[in-house]
């Protein structure tokens, strides 16, 4: 039986952070994962440019059971820290809308950067964890390539989110069989689907992009809006996905900041012989115009057209009610919402709390981040704070 101080299980961005900060700190570190590649969710993110981080960053942009806890940690360890060592290894990079950070090359280097600051680990890659116990001192770790044990055992396994990448649940069987509870993990940032109806109802939509506001409860966001052929994607409605449970009504704004009811008014009385739908291309894409005005049965010239008429257009544009029936699933969903319930867990280390040496950082946790480079810092964050004290 091979011995390490630590034992990290998840050579992702939580846990390769976690390596490096240990292994820094002179620890014996051991870093295992079953894929073949380390930091394969880095590679495909933000077009393969790596959206590592959001200048942004704060506990708002975190869905958590308890809202409270990504505090700490995202204070000790904030987005400057992390472009400061994306900075150190000299990786350019570049800003773009909401804040949010890519690289100017490529995902890759921020993972070879992950590997140098980890240079003192060893990372083992295509290893399957067959089986973990708890040891009179430290853990137990049974592989497909042999046994391992370590004082510190820290799962940085991930959800189940895009399961094609090698994303599974193991790590909330880990903390069941601690004894911790596991808040329902699901699909976040995913696309939004309908029932054939609703989809027969906007086919030819599909590809159609525009400017909205999405409003769930209290939640609302403003970004692209984009028709799919099997419902609704953008960055618009990935976000409210995270917030969005089935039965919930969606409603959507078309034209946010823009009083469609009135703008039309003014189109009458300005230019009563122009068609509805042909004033309303003029605000709206043409094919999202004509569907609208169809749906509404609104069509005609605008002096012939009520105010009844245009209110109930107006409605469909700025208070569009939708029921999606469902998500696309973790199929393709970029993170896990739920997961570790964080009340077992310290939010300082990470460390659980009835089980001295275990730690679980990264998506493993119940904590869940907005679009834009969220979920990486508090990847960074959280491998941070636990490589300080495993």
């Amino acid at each position: 039986m091979a011995n390490y101080d630590v034992i990290v299980i998840g050579a992702g961005a939580a846990g390769l952070m976690c390596a490096g900060e240990a292994s820094k700190r002179g620890r014996r570190v051991l870093v295992l994962e079953r894929a073949s590649r380390i930091g394969e969710k880095i590679r495909i993110s933000g077009g393969g440019r790596a959206n590592f981080t959001n200048l942004l960053a704060a506990p708002e942009n975190y869905l958590s059971a308890n809202p409270r806890f990504c505090v700490s940690a995202l204070a000790r360890y904030t987005q400057l820290d992390f472009i400061t060592l994306v900075e150190k290894h000299k990786i350019s990079y570049h800003e773009r809308d909401h804040g949010q950070l890519f690289c100017d090359d490529s995902a890759q280097q921020i993972i070879e950067m992950l590997r140098d600051e980890a240079r003192g680990a060893k990372i083992q890659t295509d290893t399957g964890i067959t089986g973990i116990s708890s040891l009179e001192s430290g853990f137990s770790v049974e592989t497909d390539r042999g046994i391992y044990s370590a004082d510190s055992l820290v799962i940085a396994s991930g959800g189940p989110s895009i399961p094609k990448m090698g994303a599974s649940g193991f790590g909330y069987d880990i903390a069941r069989q601690f004894g911790l509870d596991v808040i329902p993990p699901r699909a976040g940032l995913v696309p939004l689907t309908f029932d054939p109806e609703m989809k027969a109802r906007m086919e030819g939509l599909s590809g159609v992009s525009v400017d909205a506001m999405a409003i769930s409860g209290k939640t609302r966001f403003s970004e692209a809006l984009l028709f799919t052929h099997r419902g609704l994607s953008g960055p618009v409605i990935l976000q409210i996905s995270s917030y969005w449970k089935p039965g919930d009504i969606i409603t959507l704004d078309l034209l946010p900041g823009t009083d469609a009811f009135v703008e039309l008014k003014a189109f009458r009385e300005n230019e009563p012989r122009k068609e509805v739908g042909t004033v309303l291309a003029q605000m709206l894409p043409r094919r999202l115009a004509q569907r609208l005005v169809a749906w509404t049965n609104c069509g005609g010239r605008l002096a012939e057209t009520s105010d009844k008429s245009l209110r109930n257009l107006s409605d469909q544009i700025n208070r569009w009610q939708i029921k999606p029936t469902g998500s696309e699933g973790m199929r393709t969903a970029e993170v896990t919402v739920g997961g570790v319930d964080t009340k077992a867990l310290s939010s300082k280390t990470m460390e659980v709390r009835s089980v001295p040496g275990l730690y679980f950082i990264g998506e493993t946790v119940d904590v869940t981040g907005h679009l834009g480079g969220f979920n990486f810092q508090w990847a960074w964050a959280s491998g941070f704070a636990c490589g300080q004290v495993v």
